[in-house]
């Protein structure tokens, strides 16, 4: 069937009727004048397809009925429509569905976006239906509003509030309970183990989070980052001045801010002379005090309620980042997060952490990948100026792109992240540590040598195939020929059985 043939509706009708661009719905919706109802999925985008007795006529509310009954909750798209259009045609549709669930969302929804009021009367009676459907959406505690009958359990407020779906993918996640995947294994390692690995797997953390950003952290930096790894979970970051502490802590101090960014901030890369590739533009200094204030409710509002650790801590987090609130430190800050919400919401073990940064950086593509999500549509809807100076002046209204996110597949990522996570990087490294303890009884029955001697042989020998190179065997002269090749098949063979 040739697209001409198909007609648009829901959403995509009302973007097209008010010529309108917002940040892209996850689907377009289609009324096709034959054949059956389709589905088609692509990389970034599901198409539907609606047999002709799905159309709903052509008024603003005909289609705003069948986004939110089809097509689900878009707070961008409604949010740029309810701009655009009459609100007496809004109030038409209410009155003519005085008992429709769909009318009263839609009704809530406007005055809850654009927080104008409509010429119609509080709701006295009916049944209250939830804003958002919980089978669909991942959703917070409800407020009732009595003037709508509506029962608000949206994440977040109008100055932030990101939805997450409720996939497939989603609920897969969900079913493998990470969580007690993660005690089950730590059963399986001995407590003084688990604690010299997690010794490691701060530090480990530390690098990975800064070696992201091509940063390479003094000693000093290094602890202090360790340092706020360890307080996560156990102390209220989620708030002004701890975020500035946190960015002063970790950043150089030239660069350490003592409020939000009072500038335009942007990520880009400099090619040539007076040249800037631009990845990500963030909002504009004036709308980011009440961005942020929307981030710090809708993050407490998620954390209190029973919404999945995983997917708090991809809201808080990720949103945190698309905000960039400080001139440097946001994406160590960013990733930081997480932990400090996994660890809120009792996801992590008590004094264990996940050394998420190191799955990330191992799968950088997946990771640039996951952020672009956001970046690329936004970069397609942005217009900024550069000057020779690179400081940059966003002239487009922006703000609404970054308050009403779809995160869903953002969520489903960080969900991937923190599997890898536990399967690869927590236990490999403490089944390096079985391994490692193998090797050093075994070196210690041949010769009774120190322990900082003992790893340096064990070291050089994991990095060159289960032998001492020649021009590093000066280093071990104490040593006969004899007990050299006898370690070097204890290594080897202890090798060779972790491998099998």
């Amino acid at each position: 069937m040739a697209d001409k043939q198909l007609k648009p509706v829901g959403y995509g009708a009302l973007l097209e009727r008010y010529h309108l661009n917002p940040l892209p719905h996850w689907c377009n919706s289609y009324i096709a004048p034959q054949g059956d109802r389709k589905t088609v999925v692509a990389q970034n985008l599901t198409e539907e397809i609606y047999p002709a007795r799905y159309d709903p006529g052509d008024s603003l509310g005909d289609h705003l009925e069948f986004a939110l009954k089809y097509e689900g909750v878009d707070l961008g798209i409604l949010h740029a429509v309810f701009r655009a259009v009459d609100a007496n045609d809004v109030v038409a549709y209410i009155r003519s569905k005085p008992s429709g669930k769909y009318a009263h969302r839609a009704w809530f929804l406007f005055e809850f976006l654009t927080g104008r009021r409509l010429d119609l009367p509080d709701l006295t009676q009916g049944n209250y239906v939830d804003l958002l459907e919980p089978d669909r959406y991942y959703t917070a505690s409800l407020v009732r509003s009595q003037r709508h009958r509506v029962n608000n359990n949206l994440p977040g407020n109008a100055s932030f509030c990101p939805l997450v779906r409720r996939t497939e993918a989603l609920r897969a996640y969900e079913s493998r309970t990470l969580d007690k995947r993660t005690q089950e294994l730590l059963r399986n390692y001995p407590e003084e183990l688990l604690r010299r690995a997690v010794a490691y797997l701060y530090t480990k953390e530390t690098r990975s989070s800064f070696e992201i950003e091509h940063v390479e952290p003094g000693a000093q930096r290094t602890a202090r980052f360790v340092a706020l790894l360890r307080s996560a979970g156990k102390e209220d970051h989620l708030n002004k001045p701890a975020l500035i502490a946190l960015q002063r802590a970790i950043v150089d101090e030239r660069f350490a801010g003592r409020d939000y960014r009072d500038f335009q901030n942007y990520v880009g890369e400099s090619v040539g002379i007076s040249r800037e590739i631009v990845h990500f533009v963030a909002p504009k200094p004036e709308d980011l005090p009440d961005l942020m204030e929307g981030w710090l409710q809708c993050s407490h509002r998620m954390l209190d309620a029973d919404t999945p650790p995983v997917v708090t801590a991809a809201v808080t987090a990720f949103g945190f980042v698309f905000l960039h609130p400080f001139e440097d430190g946001n994406g160590r800050l960013h990733r930081f997060l997480i932990h400090h919400v996994l660890a809120r919401k009792a996801f992590t073990p008590a004094g264990i952490i996940f050394p998420v940064s190191a799955a990330m950086l191992r799968q950088m593509g997946k990771y640039d990948e996951t952020l672009e999500f956001v970046s690329r549509p936004l970069l397609e809807r942005v217009e900024y100026r550069l000057n020779q100076s690179g400081e940059m002046t966003v002239l487009t209204d922006s703000a609404a792109f970054y308050r009403y996110l779809d995160m869903t597949r953002i969520a489903e990522r960080l969900f991937e992240f923190v599997e890898t996570t536990i399967e690869e990087e927590l236990v490999g490294e403490l089944d390096f540590l079985v391994h490692y303890d193998r090797i050093k009884r075994g070196l210690q029955e041949i010769v009774d040598m120190p322990d900082r001697k003992l790893d340096l042989f064990i070291r050089l020998c994991l990095q060159n195939k289960g032998r001492i190179a020649k021009g590093k065997r000066e280093q071990f002269a104490g040593l006969t020929d004899n007990e050299v090749a006898a370690m070097e098949s204890v290594v080897q063979t202890q090798t060779d059985r972790k491998e099998t």
